[in-house]
């Protein structure tokens, strides 16, 4: 999921160099909502770790 938003956000980095607003937007866009996705899930992962144990 981070390599991704990673990706994505590269792509929208190249796209506003070369002056392509829309796509960079868009992919920018979908890199935050993935890089949101991400945290939501470690930090799901890291409290059912902390339950597990206990």
């Amino acid at each position: 999921m981070l390599y991704w938003a990673v990706l994505f956000f590269i792509v929208a980095i190249i796209a506003g160099v070369f002056g392509f607003g829309g796509i960079a937007s868009a992919s920018a866009g979908i890199a935050q909502i993935l890089f949101v996705i991400f945290l939501v899930l470690f930090v799901a992962t890291l409290i059912m770790r902390a339950v597990r144990k206990v």
